[in-house]
Parts: structure tokens; C-alpha cells; sequence
């Protein structure tokens, strides 16, 4: 069993250690020691990181039998020709040798700031309203309580400030060890889940939990407590928090983007907001101002299009069978249908806006690619012209290659790849009768 050191000094940043085991696997190499100041990976906080001798430690691992292993690789080297180095590389450890670990403290006192923070706000939140916190993980970004229940903005505002006032007041945070048998006499937040003797945290005269974390001493460690956001979850609620460091980070940050709209904008930032809808609102006229004229656009267009139209006899076989609707006939091969073909420099939405707008008028059936390649296409007729489109453009993407799809009415698809003179001429074999 591996003596933690973390549990009765979280702030030891080097210490010595002795090698019991060592196992390979693959480049790395898994020690554990007679003692660690390592934290590994358990209750909802990552791993330490740091070095044991040469070596990274990029893992750490909480073992069934009471022992931690470290994972540890050989860093990279740095770019460019080696140093010098005056100091033996290590050589890789041996059961009964002894190795020096030094703590990465950043990431540390990060978790320590973070951890400690999540029991001030869930014992807030729980004091004030009852809630209890049924997970906690701590991120790499931002940690994350859930919640047994939904709790609303201001009940969230209330258990911040409360949990901020005991973070100011810079209260001892001290750790005690008791048997089973005496946790069970405590006022714990949470009841244990575990026997034996019991690690606990006690936040003063606010709040007693179990837990075998690293922590601040006192509470003023942990800086301040922002909750970032909250939503529904699993039938309760998660709320996003940061601690410390990580609150000032995103401070920068928001405080970079306001002053970014500010500049941008020409208003104050409580303005901000008003300003935005205000866009919003502009940017929405202007959207369907533009769509008025791009179908005022289109319209004439398709005039033009129309315009210059042949009449064309179609192919028995480029025809669907001959039916009655709404008490007039379909035509079938006909010989004023009137054909459009057309290679367009238009998006997808361009081609059939103008493909319908053409076919809206009867007796016609419109062909139109796009100029890039591979190219769009679209196939559209009249109501009363009896070709199926979506017939037209199978045969053109068996022919070339894409996909696409549609009714008999209107077909589009894309990724033909062939010239728009291939296309448009193979589309007019497969309705056109020569004869």
C-alpha cells in the first residue's frame, strides 16, 4: 500500500520516494512507490502531473490494492542539436532504488482551487435551498456540479454569493482522520460511501465532507467561485463553475470580446445587447428585402430564358403515362413543348428559383446546370407536360457521375462531372424525339 503523502500535506511540491515495482508497457513505464505526493485520478479530480527523476509522469492510478502507479515516458527531446548536460540521464528504475518527484504545481493548485471551490458552492447551494450535489468532475476548462434538482437564476445568485462570502472570509480548511464509527456521529454534507477510516474535509462551521482530494488550507486560496452556466440534466440540473485562476482566465476573456464589441459597435457595453437586436432587426429587413429582389430577379430572368425556348417534340419514352387531372390531359408527345436548356452561373437555390419560375407558365420542361464543376443540376416542367424530371436527372447522374433526386415535377442533384455542354446535350437526348 502506497503511503499519500497528499493526504496530510497537499502543498508538498518534491519529495523521495523508494521503487517497490516496476512494470513495462509498450514505451512506458508503470512504478509505484513506497510513497507519493502523486495524486491519481479519483472522486471526480484528474491526475497529477510532474516528473520522477528524467521521467514525465503523465499518468497516475489509484490501484484496487491500495497502491498508486505512476506512468511514466522519457520527455521528448527539445528541437535542434542536444544540450550539454553536466547530470547522468536516469537510468530506468529498479525495485529498491530511489527516485525524486517533483509536483507540477500550476496544475495543483488549479485542481486544489477548483476541488475545494466545489465543496463551498454544493454545501451553499445545499445550506440555502436543500439541493443536494449528486456528481462533481473536474474538467480540464471548467468543472461541473449535478444537481438532484432545477434550481432558478436567482436561487443560483444567492448560492454564489454565499459561497463567495465564505471564500472572503478566508475560513481554515482543515483535514481530520475518523473511524467509521465516529463519521457517523458527524453532521457530514454527504453521507460516506466508503468503511474504514475516513478522510475529511472541514470547511469551518460550513461544511464537513468526506473526500480524498487535495485542497487549500483556507478558503481564501480558492480566489472566487463563478458559476458560468447551468442546464438541464438527468432530471436535475448541471451548473458549470470556476475557481481562482481559471474565474480570472475567463474574466480576460469575456473582458477582450466586450471590449472587442465596443470598439466595433460605437456603444457602452451595458449597450451591447440593445445594440445586437438591433442588427438583428436590420439584418432581417435586409434579408427579405434581398429575397424580393432576388425573386424579382429571377422573374426576369426566366422571362429571358423563356424567351428564347425551342419547341421541341418529346420522346415516347421521356413521357409518363397519359392521366386526367383536375379535368384536363396531360401531354404527352406533344409538339409544342417548349425546352430550355441552360448552363447558368448560379448556386443550387438560383437554379431552381429560376427552373420554377419558368415552368410556373405551362408547357414547358427546363434543364439548367451551373458553370462550376462538378456541376449542379436541376430539372423541372410544367404542370401540364407529362416528362418526369426525376427521370432525367437518374439518367444524367448514371451518365456522369453525383447524386440527386426529386418528383416528377422537380429534380435537382450535383457532383456531374462533365462539361456543361455534355450535360445539357445528354439531357436533351433523353427528352428530345429526333423523329
Amino acid at each position: 500500500m502506497t503511503d499519500r503523502l497528499y493526504y496530510t500535506d497537499p502543498y508538498l511540491r518534491t519529495f523521495d520516494a523508494q521503487v517497490e515495482t516496476v512494470e513495462r508497457s509498450d514505451d512506458r513505464l508503470i512504478v509505484t512507490l513506497d510513497r507519493t505526493a502523486f495524486y491519481p485520478t479519483s472522486g471526480g479530480q484528474p491526475f497529477d502531473t510532474g516528473t520522477l527523476g528524467d521521467f514525465a509522469v503523465v499518468d497516475v492510478i489509484d490501484r484496487d490494492n491500495g497502491s498508486i502507479a505512476h506512468v511514466l515516458e522519457h520527455p521528448a527531446p527539445a528541437p535542434g542539436p542536444p544540450a550539454p548536460s553536466t547530470a547522468p540521464r536516469t537510468p530506468h528504475p529498479a525495485p529498491g532504488t530511489r527516485l525524486a518527484g517533483t509536483i507540477d504545481w500550476p496544475r495543483r493548485f488549479d485542481h486544489m482551487q477548483q476541488h475545494t471551490g466545489q465543496h463551498v458552492l454544493s454545501a451553499a447551494i445545499d445550506h440555502l435551498f436543500g439541493v443536494r450535489t449528486v456528481s462533481f468532475h473536474l474538467g480540464a476548462a471548467v468543472s461541473t456540479i449535478d444537481l438532484a434538482r432545477e434550481m432558478t437564476p436567482k436561487e443560483i445568485a444567492a448560492a454564489e454569493d454565499d459561497a463567495n462570502r465564505i471564500v472572503w472570509e478566508d475560513r481554515p480548511v482543515a483535514i481530520r482522520f475518523v473511524t467509521a464509527e465516529e463519521a457517523a456521529t458527524l453532521p457530514l454534507r454527504k453521507e460516506p460511501v466508503r468503511g474504514g477510516t475516513l478522510r475529511l474535509i472541514d470547511v469551518e462551521h460550513f461544511d464537513l465532507s468526506a473526500c480524498g482530494g487535495t485542497h487549500v488550507a483556507r478558503t481564501g486560496g480558492i480566489g472566487v467561485i463563478a458559476v458560468a452556466a447551468w442546464e438541464r440534466f438527468k432530471g436535475g440540473q448541471r451548473l458549470e463553475f470556476l475557481c481562482g485562476g481559471r474565474a480570472l482566465g475567463r474574466f480576460r476573456s469575456l473582458r477582450d470580446s466586450v471590449t472587442a464589441s465596443v470598439r466595433l459597435l460605437s456603444v457602452l457595453p451595458e449597450e451591447i445587447p440593445a445594440s445586437l437586436e438591433r442588427l438583428q432587426a436590420d439584418a432581417k429587413d435586409q434579408k427579405r428585402a434581398m429575397a424580393a429582389l432576388q425573386t424579382a430577379l429571377s422573374r426576369f430572368r426566366a422571362e429571358e430564358l423563356a424567351a428564347t425556348a425551342k419547341d421541341v417534340r418529346l420522346k415516347p419514352d421521356a413521357t409518363e403515362p397519359k392521366v386526367v387531372e383536375s379535368g384536363f390531359s396531360r401531354t404527352s408527345a406533344r409538339g409544342d413543348t417548349k425546352l430550355v436548356l441552360r448552363a447558368i452561373d448560379a448556386d443550387a437555390n438560383g437554379l431552381k428559383a429560376l427552373a420554377s419560375a419558368i415552368t410556373a407558365k405551362p408547357g414547358f420542361i427546363v434543364v439548367l446546370i451551373s458553370t462550376s464543376r462538378p456541376a449542379l443540376a436541376v430539372v423541372a416542367r410544367s404542370s401540364d407536360v407529362g416528362v418526369a424530371a426525376n427521370q432525367v436527372l437518374t439518367a444524367l447522374t448514371a451518365t456522369f457521375g453525383g447524386r440527386g433526386g426529386g418528383k416528377p415535377e422537380l429534380a435537382q442533384g450535383g457532383g456531374l462531372d462533365a462539361s456543361p455542354d455534355a450535360i445539357l446535350e445528354a439531357a436533351r437526348a433523353q427528352i428530345v424525339s429526333d423523329s
